[in-house]
């Protein structure tokens, strides 16, 4: 599965690149091949074309620091791609997103949980499958739609996919769409024996033709980071800056702060929220069955 993964980003990923946006000179006429061809990339990376198709194929092991980053410059990729990249050809998490040494925590530490209470702003803690493993009350009523329905923890892919609510909460769907894959493939490179994740994304494949066609795009993100634009059923349109903040302590984990944007009067939206707080009914959780 992996090699097959690799196979196809890479396909992809050099389809993308025109020989003219790479700075190469060909001849007129027509390709057979749309953008780059292996030699090509192979050319641009300073390997031989033997080597690429090798990696290409993922039958090449010990691949350098300096042909990653070749590799990575000439196929135009930023730094989330990259990583995928080296994911994906080591087997596992590159340097900067070490190895899980245990399975994925569940739980969220208690030091972690006072903290989301203590913050007066929407807070929570995903995981890499974009699972709710804890909220404050802000944040479990800024996300009402996604607690309305039985499963627990909550999944932000699920809903964004499976749910028709979201395409009314959140205010662009397809920016967040996009988000919500390229996240998910981010953390399939990161943790390919997650069957928890593998789980999650067969079923979105399954049940959403909108998953299956930006999952075959390969586009990888790292991080949350970003506005949010939400159509809230109680108090109405909510712009909001959105920021991610890994747990080192429990990789996979991080704490998600949303901040209202001044401008956008959204302060006072959220005002309004944390007054009806008490009167929204978020818990009463059903476990998913097999997660």
């Amino acid at each position: 599965m992996r090699n097959e993964a690799l196979r196809q980003f890479l396909m992809v990923r050099r389809a993308r690149i025109t020989p003219d946006s790479a700075g190469l000179t060909t001849p007129r006429g027509p390709r057979r091949v749309t953008g780059l061809r292996r030699a090509e990339v192979a050319s641009l990376a300073g390997i031989s074309t033997g080597y690429y198709k090798r990696v290409e194929r993922g039958v090449v092991t010990g691949v350098s620091a300096s042909v990653l980053a070749n590799l990575a410059h000439a196929l135009q990729l930023n730094d989330a791609e990259r990583d995928y990249l080296a994911d994906l050809l080591r087997g596992g998490p590159s340097s900067s997103h070490p190895a899980h040494p245990l399975p994925p925590a569940r739980s969220v530490r208690p030091f972690v949980q006072q903290l989301l209470a203590a913050t007066s702003l929407p807070c929570c803690v995903l995981d890499d499958r974009l699972d709710v493993l804890a909220a404050n009350d802000l944040a479990r009523a800024l996300y009402l739609p996604l607690y309305e329905g039985p499963t627990r923890p909550v999944n932000q892919a699920r809903f964004t996919f499976c749910d028709p609510a979201s395409h009314d909460y959140w205010g662009d769907w397809d920016t967040m769409a996009d988000l919500v894959v390229s996240l998910l493939r981010g953390s399939s490179g990161r943790d390919p024996v997650d069957a928890g994740l593998a789980e999650l994304i067969t079923e979105l494949r399954a049940r959403s033709a909108d998953f299956r066609t930006r999952w075959a795009a390969f586009d990888v993100a790292s991080d949350m980071c970003g506005v949010r634009e939400i159509n809230h059923p109680l108090v109405g349109r909510l712009t909001l800056d959105t920021h991610s903040i890994p747990l080192p302590e429990d990789p996979g984990q991080r704490v998600v702060v949303h901040t209202p944007r001044p401008a956008a009067c959204t302060e006072r939206q959220l005002a309004r929220l944390a007054a009806c707080g008490a009167d929204v009914d978020v818990d009463e959780p059903v476990p998913a069955s097999g997660r």
